[in-house]
């Protein structure tokens, strides 16, 4: 045989094992599963035709790598074996043709289906029904005692119900579930920790965590999946599937999407039911596995050195693959965040061509070490975009290029803020910047801000498609006659919004500055502001430090307010809208009639007899209290209306001042 053949089996079996390595013990793999199952197959293919060559310790004789030395090792008494694997109908097709040559003619064969999930292997032992012991699976033939660790999997049962073997070992998989994986991730992300490449590295890294406080932290589920060892003379039906409704009985959570057919036809149906809702499930899935459903079949074909000759996985297209970075854009969202897109080379991921792919923002362009020209891990899961997981620095060229992060908007050319601590840089151009457009305009007519009645959602996103609504400023520019050409605009509609755009002209400097949408400024800070600075010019030239001296303004919000008024671009639009929008002289402060209650902060919860929740709101406000949605420490009293709920409950036990409406009454009259 050539040397060159010799030399590649060699190579694959190194790059093999070091990817079981980084899997099974490091749980940090470099390359995605396609990218490991092809090179898998290559040296399984020269293995058959050069049988001669093929190494004892080949990968291809055993599940993974090693148990970690930090766990207890834990021999299984029934081996923990792999699933061969078909990745098309054909390869399907020929392990049915093999079972019915290893089987008597005519024997009928019924399947069991099962999504094949993707997460970690466990093995569970209950003993008298008491769950004793968890392990992972290892190289199959011994794993790492985790017992500590599945216990504190919420839907594990600690104990078994009903009349249950002596002893018995149920297998299964463990999984972190789509949602709650990216919101692991995304707090991550936030508080600058490592992030996980996708969930079932997740499962895996969280069930070898060595403190289980740690575990209980993340939010795991398991699904059974087949039995191991089980007590002598336990009586068990005769059918995977019925054994698995008896691990149900008795407690043990199964998927609900497993399904019992007669026929290899039935098997592909299955398959492909399963793949057109892979993106709807709440788990990562990589297949389908096929198992013969009678235990007596499933004795007669027996096993191969690695895997039972009865069951098969049936993989579907990967949703990780290898591609490289061409370049890199920023968009634009409809809050200002800036995105940075990877432009991919084009990639079939999961069945879709792939050409994007996000990079989430600054801080995991940093952690990832990614520059443009270099080979990535790519992952397509669900309906959100594509993401870079990983980077191969080993396949580098030397002609890459860095990812500059822009200092200015690439939609309106505004400067780009990020706040110290925030992980999302933005545009600051809120007012001005045509991606924030809608938004920006939604904002100022709603009810809390400059309430333009009849101007709806539905409205402004026409309005700003027609390009006749560039900035807040144009709505008072629109006339009757234009309003009358929009679609369901008869002329008294035209002549009705025209009146309410115009009857906001006259407002109030609290509402105006809420309605500027400047960030983390809300309804009650926009009315501490013009308690405090009487004008709109002494809040607009404020410095940080002034605007900080106002209650509730801390630095965050302080910076916030500065960089949209130094912004040139935002600073013309309020130019504009200062030319229609006005606010009584000598009354900048809007609705204060005092500040008695200044400092004070109120929650009204229940109902009120006398007047209504928002009446109360605006009279506690207007001697200068802050009136909250939610109760804390911080709060100075809590109102109480009728059918007072989960408010009241947490006043009481944090020992605040409960107020009834008579009492409310008396402190407004005082």
């Amino acid at each position: 045989m050539s040397q060159s053949t010799a030399q590649r089996m060699q190579e694959l079996e190194q790059l093999l094992n070091r990817y079981n390595k980084e899997y099974y013990e490091n749980d940090e793999p470099s390359v995605p599963d396609a990218e490991y199952d092809k090179l898998f197959r290559e040296l399984q293919t020269l293995e058959k035709q050069n049988p001669d060559l093929k190494s004892k310790t080949s990968p291809t004789a055993k599940v993974g790598g090693k148990p970690l030395a930090k766990f207890n090792t834990v021999k299984h008494e029934v081996p923990m074996l792999s699933l061969d694997n078909a990745f098309s109908a054909e390869e399907f097709a020929a392990f049915s043709k093999r079972i019915g040559q290893k089987l008597d003619e005519g024997t009928q064969v019924t399947f069991c289906c099962e999504p094949k999930l993707d997460g970690a292997a466990v093995s569970l032992l209950y003993e008298s029904g008491v769950l004793v012991r968890g392990a992972t699976r290892g190289d199959g033939e011994s794993g790492e005692d985790i017992t500590e660790n599945v216990k504190t999997i919420r839907n594990i049962p600690l104990k078994l119900k009903g009349n249950v073997p002596d002893r018995l070992e149920v297998r299964g998989e463990v999984v972190m579930p789509i949602g709650a994986f990216d919101r692991f991730n995304e707090k991550a992300r936030q508080q600058g920790e490592k992030v996980f490449a996708n969930p079932r590295n997740a499962a895996a890294g969280s069930l070898r965590q060595l403190d289980s406080r740690i575990t209980a932290k993340r939010p795991l589920h398991f699904y059974a999946y087949s039995l191991g060892l089980v007590s002598e003379h336990t009586v068990l039906p005769d059918s995977h599937y019925e054994r698995l409704q008896q691990l149900a009985e008795w407690g043990l959570p199964v998927n609900s999407e497993i399904e019992r057919v007669d026929s290899v036809e039935g098997c592909d149906s299955y398959y492909e039911k399963i793949l057109e809702r892979r993106d709807s499930l709440n788990y990562d899935i990589d297949g389908v596995v096929f198992k013969v459903d009678t235990i007596a079949l499933q004795e007669e074909l027996g096993f191969v050195a690695r895997a039972p000759r009865w069951a098969i996985a049936r993989k579907f297209p990967a949703q990780e693959q290898l591609t490289t970075i061409t370049g890199v854009d920023f968009q634009v969202g409809r809050t200002g965040a800036i995105t940075p897109v990877a432009r991919l080379k084009p990639v079939s991921v999961g069945g879709v061509t792939v050409s994007n792919a996000t990079l989430h923002n600054a801080d995991e362009i940093e952690r990832l070490g990614v520059r443009i020209g270099d080979t990535v891990s790519i992952r397509r899961a669900g309906d959100v975009i594509p993401q870079v997981v990983s980077v191969l620095k080993d396949k580098r060229p030397e002609n890459t290029r860095e990812i500059t992060f822009p200092k200015r908007c690439p939609v309106c050319d505004s400067d780009v803020e990020r706040i110290e601590g925030e992980a999302v840089a933005r545009c600051s151009g809120g007012l001005y910047c045509a991606a924030q457009r809608k938004e920006a305009i939604k904002h100022f007519a709603s009810r809390k801000a400059m309430d333009i009645d009849g101007l709806g959602d539905k409205l402004v996103d026409v309005l700003v498609e027609k390009d006749w609504v560039k900035s807040p400023a144009d709505l008072y520019r629109l006339s009757k006659a234009e309003l009358a050409t929009l679609p369901r605009m008869a002329a008294k509609s035209a002549e009705n919004l025209k009146s309410a755009i115009t009857a906001t002209q006259e407002t109030t400097l609290a509402r105006f500055l809420y309605a500027l949408g400047i960030r983390e400024v809300g309804e009650a800070t926009a009315k501490a502001l013009a308690r405090h600075f009487k004008t709109f010019d002494a809040v607009q030239s404020a410095s940080s430090e002034q605007l900080q001296e106002v209650p509730d303004v801390g630095t965050v919000v302080a910076e916030h307010i500065v960089r949209f008024f130094r912004e040139s671009h935002n600073e013309n639009v309020v130019k504009e809208l200062r030319e229609f929008v006005h606010w009584p002289e000598g009354e900048e402060a809007g609705d204060i009639q005092s500040d008695r209650l200044a400092g004070n902060t109120y929650v009204i919860t229940g109902t009120l007899s006398t007047m209504t929740r928002d009446e109360a709101k605006q009279a506690l406000e207007a001697l200068g209290a802050k009136v909250s949605g939610s109760v804390s420490k911080k709060t100075t009293a809590l109102i109480a209306g009728e059918s007072a709920g989960s408010k009241l409950t947490k006043a009481q036990s944090l020992g605040l001042s409960i107020l009834s409406e008579d009492e409310l009454k008396e402190l407004l009259g005082a």
